[in-house]
């Protein structure tokens, strides 16, 4: 008797989270894919379903969007000081002013940004700003290791912190699951505020681990911001044995688009506190000489719309020349690559570099798998031969280039906490396109050999493995 019970209940559940499917999931293929498993095998796919799942991040929407005072008045102050350094609609491309949108955020002018390739120049970057900080220091990484790196950068904070320096330390408590606690605890000890991000915060996400906040922000009084593809480990120093050499890439900006970083780090420290963060800098300061424009596009699950996704096939589509793309993981969805064909065929030059080396076995099949179509249409893939590839930039034409966060993967586009830095400047993108010719001849080029000369066996595992892209 039992047994049947228990039998019809997770038929049931299996029917209630099918429904529950065909109204969340972002995509119908996923919805379907959901559909078909909970009603065919309950008991496996409830427990699964409501662990990995959902792609919209219920309790973080609703605290964005929530009426609390404190949040909009804060919010609305800030964006009256960003007013005069807004970059009006008629100077800015319909591409522009469509990513303007996405980002909720204005685009703006005034700012200095300087391209910081590879981890030694990276942390020491960071690490000097860490040391002229005066008020303040937001400091957000979904990888913390306590390691090398990673107890210098400890360092580093508590000597701040023992100056009076206020601290604000935020951490994936996922892709932070192995930092002991004594490392936190020794910055707790000194001062520094110190919380985990808390996706499983809320009696409705508490088993749900799908959700990742993948940014990695450092502010400094406002003044100055790095963001990029580095986390606080010494692998991202090159100094992992199985992956050698890390090639990866961050940028600092000084300038008003700082605040903007420092938006995003106050909305995630709000999800993670229910705190406003007090006597933080909001008045933006100038740089001298530079004039760059940078729009800081942060997108996420608690987005209305699938904002990565939006952003990044906006850019392709846009492209008249050119769109070389950086990714570590690149498992694009049908849409994106629909739009990168069309590029090729319409005559643009699309590169996609991604790493030889791999360190997620699923994800290097899968890319196998995107190659004869890719080639059909004149898309080049490329795989960097010197170590592994981590970083996550895109060059369009000679008018922009992207650095952030966000991976060319189901789980960037619509289940990471993400953020991406689109700078509009001849000068930068300059830097930018010298740094991916010198990437590029560090890797080889894709040919049909690559896949004609498999085995069947792995001709069927990359066909495999690309079923489960929606997952990976």
């Amino acid at each position: 008797m039992l047994w049947i019970i228990l039998a019809l209940t997770f038929h049931l559940l299996g029917i209630i989270s099918a429904i529950n499917a065909v109204m969340a999931t972002r995509t119908s293929q996923g919805a379907i894919a959901w559909v078909i498993f909970l009603l065919s095998f309950p008991y496996i796919a409830v427990p699964i379903y409501w662990i990995f799942g959902r792609s919209r991040f219920n309790g973080y929407s609703v605290s964005r969007h929530s009426n609390d005072v404190r949040v909009m008045a804060k919010m609305n102050y800030i964006l009256e000081e960003l007013k005069p350094y807004c970059v009006p609609d008629s100077e800015i491309t319909a591409a522009g002013v469509a990513a303007k949108k996405l980002a909720s955020i204005p685009i703006l002018k005034g700012n200095d940004v300087q391209l910081l390739i590879d981890g030694d120049m990276t942390f020491k970057s960071i690490l000097e700003g860490i040391d002229q900080a005066k008020n303040y220091i937001l400091f957000q990484f979904f990888i913390i290791h306590d390691d090398e790196i990673g107890k210098k950068v400890q360092k580093h904070l508590i000597a701040k912190a023992k100056e009076g320096v206020k601290i604000y330390f935020l951490y994936d408590e996922i892709g932070c699951y192995t930092l002991p606690d004594l490392y936190k605890n020794e910055l707790r000890d000194a001062g520094v505020e110190v919380y985990n991000f808390h996706t499983r915060k809320g009696y409705r996400n508490h088993f749900q681990l799908n959700f990742r906040n993948h940014r990695k922000i450092v502010v400094v009084d406002g003044k100055s911001a790095w963001i990029g593809g580095h986390n606080v480990g010494d692998e991202y120093l090159g100094k992992d044995p199985k992956f050698g050499h890390w090639r990866d890439t961050h940028i600092k900006i000084q300038g008003p688009a700082v605040l903007a970083s420092q938006i995003s780090f106050i909305e995630d420290w709000h999800w993670a506190t229910n705190n406003i963060l007090p006597n933080l800098t909001w008045k933006p300061q100038i740089p001298k000489e530079a004039n760059y424009k940078v729009l800081v596009v942060p997108s996420g699950p608690a987005d209305e719309l699938e904002t990565a996704t939006l952003m990044f096939h906006h850019a392709i589509n846009s492209a008249q020349k050119r769109i070389w793309i950086t990714s570590p993981y690149f498992v694009p969805d049908d849409i994106i690559m629909s739009a990168l064909h069309l590029a090729g065929l319409r005559g643009v030059d699309v590169r996609i570099l991604i790493p030889d080396k791999p360190d997620h076995l699923l994800v290097y099949l899968t890319a196998f798998s995107y190659f004869k179509n890719a080639s059909l249409t004149g898309v080049r893939l490329f795989r960097y031969t010197k170590g592994f590839l981590h970083q996550k930039v895109v060059l369009i034409d000679d008018k922009s280039a992207m650095v952030g966060t966000a991976n060319f993967d189901n789980r960037s586009f619509r289940l990471n906490f993400e953020i991406t830095c689109l700078v509009s400047d001849p000068v930068f993108v300059l830097e930018v396109e010298k740094m991916l010719i010198d990437d590029l001849a560090n890797a080889r080029e894709m040919t049909a050999d690559d896949i004609d000369n498999k085995p069947f066996w792995f001709k069927f595992s990359t066909r495999l493995a690309r079923l489960t892209s929606p997952i990976q």
